[in-house]
């Protein structure tokens, strides 16, 4: 926190914006937020702060890189308000949030290396052109009914065309290397809404190869949110001890 404070000392709002490099009125709003306790007033009505104002600063700016904002902000609210058990909630959900976003990434490294390496795709019969397969020879690949891919179309994870003369679906490779991804994908848990944006990624790249750095940037983030996450924690916990 800068410089070694004493218990009963008092702080002026600029000394903890200056501090951790905060503008006074950041300081202020954070505590009409209720992210900071009460200030102390003089007899002139000016604010003053303690050194346990300067630990709850000190808390709330280590847990928004891991946590967020919002959460960070209703963490300190709960704090201040000595309802420890609903930070406590509120840091395990964050927590969890953030193992299923590890699961989420993966599940969608899996489906992009079965895509690479996946088992060669049995000859359809009556094929309607090079490289292409109908909804039923599809369907049977991926061991999913024909109605799923027609759902899978609804929610814009496959777009087939229409054979001009049958009507019939038609997928080309791009259509079924989509639908082999969306298929991991469902098998990780991954809802719908959220697989049609990685495959609109994929088809815009050409293909999943692009993708690489964009899963590792990924990966890199979840990790620094993990670290971040521990250095909160034990600013946090020096709050709770200061507070008694």
């Amino acid at each position: 926190m800068g410089r070694n404070l004493q218990s009963g000392e008092r702080l002026r709002p600029v000394d903890l914006a200056r501090a951790h490099g905060l503008s006074t009125q950041a300081v202020r709003n954070y505590e009409e937020a209720g992210i900071l306790p009460a200030a102390g007033r003089t007899p002139h009505g000016y604010r003053t702060y303690t050194p346990l104002h300067a630990r709850a600063l000190g808390a709330f700016l280590a847990l928004v890189p891991g946590h967020g904002h919002a959460t960070t902000a209703a963490v300190m609210r709960a704090v201040n308000q000595g309802a420890a058990d609903e930070a406590f909630r509120l840091v395990d959900e964050s927590h969890a949030q953030l193992l299923e976003d590890r699961r989420t990434l993966a599940a969608v490294e899996n489906a992009l290396r079965d895509l690479e390496s996946g088992p060669p795709t049995p000859a359809p019969p009556a094929p309607p052109g090079p490289g292409t397969t109908f909804i039923g020879p599809l369907a049977g690949r991926l061991g999913v009914r024909s109605a799923t891919l027609r759902t899978w179309e609804r929610a814009g994870l496959v777009s087939p065309r229409r054979d001009p003369r049958t009507g019939y679906r038609v997928y080309d490779e791009a259509d079924v290397r989509d639908a082999l991804l969306a298929r991991q994908l469902r098998r990780g848990g991954y809802p719908l809404e959220r697989i049609a944006p990685l495959i609109a990624q994929v088809r815009s790249a050409g293909g999943p190869g692009p993708l690489e750095a964009a899963l590792a940037d990924w990966r890199a983030r979840l990790s620094a949110r993990g670290r971040a996450m521990l250095a909160g924690a034990a600013e946090l916990e020096a709050y709770l001890r200061a507070r008694g």
